[in-house]
């Protein structure tokens, strides 16, 4: 289950950024999963959740956004979605000459913050 990683490496960097900019408490994070990630949505969420406890983030909201498997095919010039990382040939036209636009990460995009009130 490499979803506890993940959530361990987002919770330090949502930390560190916390720190940086005097954030004592976020409210709401964004991630976006790769298609090609293997990362189970439910675990990701469960695991979240778990990591972010006496955190910064402790009770947030997760927004998670499910990336496109999309890829442009430059024999028959179309967009086209791949259904799988294994499988490299162009649905339209069973060309192989793709370039993949999806991968296989997990980003943050975009944090919210409770303000903080400046005495």
């Amino acid at each position: 289950m490499h979803e506890i990683t993940l959530c361990q490496r987002a919770i330090e960097l949502i930390e560190a950024q916390a720190l940086q900019h005097g954030v004592t408490r976020v409210t709401g994070v964004w991630l976006e999963v790769g298609a090609f990630s293997c990362v189970e949505q439910s675990a990701l969420e469960f695991c979240f959740e778990l990591v972010a406890r006496e955190t910064v983030a402790e009770g947030c909201e997760l927004h998670i956004h499910q990336q496109e498997a999309e890829c442009w095919c430059h024999d028959c010039r179309q967009h086209v979605q791949l259904l799988s990382s294994l499988v490299r040939r162009c649905p339209l036209c069973a060309g192989s000459n793709l370039r993949v636009v999806a991968d296989d990460g997990v980003q943050i995009k975009r944090l919210e913050v409770e303000e903080t009130n400046h005495v």
